[in-house]
This record gives C-alpha cells, structure tokens and sequence, in this order.
C-alpha cells in the first residue's frame, strides 16, 4: 500500500494526535516514570523500564513497577547511596530474560553513570557531528559496562554499532527528549535535540512502515531505522519521532 507523500504526512499526522495524549499513558510502560517529578526519578524509572519493556505489556508495568518497589521508590536516592547490603532483596526479580545478576549490575552501573558521568543526560550525548545516536548508544554501553560485571548483563543494552536497532534505547531517548505540550513524552533532557532521535523500530511498527512505503528493508536492524529516519524526517524533519504514536497505535491499537 502506498499513499502520497502529502496524504501520507496528513493521514500520519492525525494519528499522531490521536495517540500523543495522556490516555496513551493509561496502557503503556511510559506510566511507570509518570510516578515521578524529579528529573533524575524520571530518567533512571524511564531507563529501566525501558531496559525490560519486551513482551507483554501488563507484565513488563507489572515489573517495572516492582523494580521502583525495589527502589524504594526513590530511584535515583537509592542509586547513589546503596550498599551492597542493599541489594539482596533483589535476588528474586526476574523479567523474562533479565534476571537478579542483571538487575543488580543495572543499579552499580547507574551508580557509576551519576557519580562517574554526569548522568544518563550526558553519557547518552551525541558528542560527534552525528544526526542519530548510533555512536552514542554505543559509547553509552562502553560507560555502563567500565566498571565489573558479567558478561551475561551486556545483551540487555544493545549496540548500534553491532547492528542492532536499539529500539528499547531509542523509546527511552523518546521519552526524555521529545518535548510537546501533549503531556506523554517529557522533553527534559534540554541538551539533546529531538531531531536527532530515531523512531523505536519493533514488529509493529516495522510492519506498519513497510505497508505505508516508509521502509523497504526486511530485518528489523539499524539499517532499517536509518531507512525509516530518511523517511520520517521528509514527513517531520524537527520531530521525526512522534511518528512513533502512529505506527505503533496503527500497529497495535488498529491491527492495521
């Protein structure tokens, strides 16, 4: 199926506004950093949601929600002051292939982010003249992964670089960087520019694009997400992003 670019972008566009709105929220991981006003609360609740958000999305808020428990829902106080003591409890979280070793290497590895690094703001920087985060994601990774850990923990942050679309990192970065008056993203990494941010590609929204001739390519890789970029940013080159909302809600919501 392929539509004109002008009916495209206008049939692309009210989707856009029919998803980007709190009720979006109501069903989606996006509520679990919503929890939160701090903007370090914000960035550490989004990231490891976003870490875990593969499957169902019941029990991917279900165990999100159960981290920030863990948390003591102070997320980014219980980063920074916990003792190794602390973090017994977690022995027993599990979230499909993400189990207790992972979760506790996440929490030092946070650690070292914010006393090390700045944050999650600025180790996710683009610091080349680069218009997607590929080398930032994977830089990012080199950061997260400096300090000791097992090697099973790094599957469960992906590499650009090796391929991968990164879709879980992109949402995150979606999250923190879109800013609209919609009330769904938050916009509060103010350093980064939204239109630098790459559209989440999964079997929804992967499926969505190649029926609306916004993408060709076959695997779900990073190739493809610079293949839907190219497209996306021809509809929106400011906030190519928010075309998020109507490839996953025509994907998931509509059974498009």
């Amino acid at each position: 199926m392929s539509i004109p670019k002008t009916d495209l972008k206008e049939f692309l566009d009210e989707k856009v506004i029919l998803y980007n709105n709190p009720k979006f929220i109501e069903s989606d991981p996006i509520q679990i950093p919503h929890q939160f006003s701090k903007k370090e609360d914000i960035e550490i609740a989004g990231f490891l949601t976003a870490t875990i958000a593969w499957g169902n999305r019941k029990m991917i808020i279900k165990n999100a929600n159960k981290l920030m428990d863990l948390l003591d829902d102070s997320p980014h106080d219980f980063i920074i002051n916990h003792q190794e003591k602390d973090l017994g409890k977690f022995q027993n979280f599990v979230h499909r292939t993400f189990n207790s070793v992972d979760a506790i290497q996440f929490i030092k590895s946070l650690q070292h982010i914010y006393i090390n690094h700045n944050g999650l703001e600025k180790s996710l920087a683009i610091k080349d003249k680069s218009e997607n985060y590929r080398t930032a994601i994977s830089n990012f990774k080199q950061l997260f992964f400096e300090i000791s850990h097992q090697q099973r923990t790094q599957k469960h942050i992906s590499d650009p670089i090796k391929g991968s679309a990164a879709k879980r990192i992109n949402m995150f970065l979606r999250w923190m960087v879109r800013k609209d008056a919609c009330g769904v993203d938050f916009g509060i990494w103010k350093t980064h520019n939204p239109a630098h941010i790459s559209c989440p590609i999964d079997v929804h929204s992967g499926n969505v694009a190649r029926k609306l001739g916004l993408l060709k390519r076959k695997q779900n890789d990073w190739k493809a997400v610079l293949e839907l970029d190219k497209s996306l940013r021809l509809l929106d080159k400011n906030d190519p992003s928010k075309y998020d909302f109507s490839l996953f809600g025509l994907g998931v919501f509509e059974k498009f």
